[in-house]
């Protein structure tokens, strides 16, 4: 056999038996790694936890601040959630999310003596609508990182996390007990908005950062369990009704009867309180300096949505046995 004879066997060995393993190496590494993400880029979230307020009002035993440190347990109240994420890079993603939650704080639980004699009280629903842009440092893979029959390999990450920031608006509307009845403040103009010599009305609106972290687990290719710890610094001091100074009481009665002035002004003024403290008109009420933040701390459960590019049953077959589900 001439040297030409023993090229082109050569060539057709390459073409029968290596090319057809080569094509199947790299087929296999874009349905595992290159572009199969894409096939599930669209996924939907629902959530359910706590939300807890960092404002004025309550919170831990010294002058209050909107940061985490000033956390009143014991005024944890319900969230919920729903939102649609979508991938734009494998580790990159966009997420739309509407959440609920309910927002509370209480003087009579600090030992701080100011808030205590102050003795102002609220609850209030908040609706939030928020996109956010998300970086996953880690994400969550199912089965082993290769994926050859009868062979175990290295395992995948079983745990991912991501951290996340954004922009988002909120709805709020505070309330306080009188007579075992909620009461809505703003109409009451407590530190006499709109009125002679006091501030303009707050809005029920007003724009919020929400930034946080997640962690998720994988359950299946489809479902995967997560929590999440989310800060929202809003740009408003009036989620509690609380931001600036008394105004005077008898043009408070006079507007908006007993009730609004005592809202207005349920401070103690008794026993150690009355040599520390005054509540009289233009005394200090809140801290207009510190804007109100709140927290939503949930578990989620996150559903993927496929999209396929091919109506073949035998690529989606393919599709869905993959281990690797990122």
């Amino acid at each position: 056999m001439g040297m030409r004879e023993r090229y082109a066997l050569r060539i057709v060995f390459v073409l029968l038996f290596v090319a057809p393993v080569a094509m199947g190496t790299a087929l296999g590494q874009y349905f595992r790694k290159s572009n199969y993400w894409k096939t599930h880029r669209n996924e939907l979230s629902i959530g359910m936890g706590a939300a807890n307020f960092l404002g004025e009002l309550g919170g831990r035993n010294q002058i209050g601040s909107p940061f985490i440190w000033d956390l009143e347990f014991s005024q944890t109240r319900p969230a919920v959630s729903l939102g649609y994420r979508y991938y734009f890079f494998e580790k990159q993603s966009v997420r739309f999310n509407l959440t609920y939650g309910v927002l509370a704080g209480n003087d009579n639980l600090t030992t701080e003596k100011f808030r205590r004699n102050r003795n102002l009280s609220f609850r209030s629903d908040v609706v939030e609508f928020a996109i956010v842009y998300e970086l996953h440092t880690f994400r969550e893979e199912l089965g082993h990182i290769y994926d050859l029959r009868g062979v175990k390999g290295q395992k995948a990450w079983r745990i991912g996390m991501y951290g996340f920031i954004g922009i988002g608006g909120f709805y709020f509307d505070p309330r306080a007990k009188y007579n075992n009845a909620w009461v809505r403040l703003k109409p009451l103009t407590t530190e006499g908005q709109g009125l002679p010599g006091g501030p303009e009305q707050y809005s029920n609106f007003s724009f919020c950062i929400p930034m946080g972290l997640g962690l998720r687990k994988a359950l299946n290719q489809r479902w995967s369990v997560g929590l999440e710890l989310q800060y929202s610094l809003t740009f408003t001091d009036y989620i509690d009704d609380v931001s600036t100074i008394y105004y005077d009481e008898e043009v408070l009665r006079e507007n908006h009867g007993e009730i609004g002035a005592y809202l207005a002004n349920p401070s103690l003024n008794e026993g150690d309180y009355i040599s520390d403290f005054t509540t009289s008109a233009g005394q200090q009420r809140g801290d207009a300096s510190d804007k109100d933040a709140y927290l939503f701390l949930k578990i989620q459960l996150h559903h993927k949505l496929y999209k396929y590019k091919s109506g073949s049953k035998k690529y989606r077959s393919r599709i869905r046995r993959q281990k690797i589900i990122f």
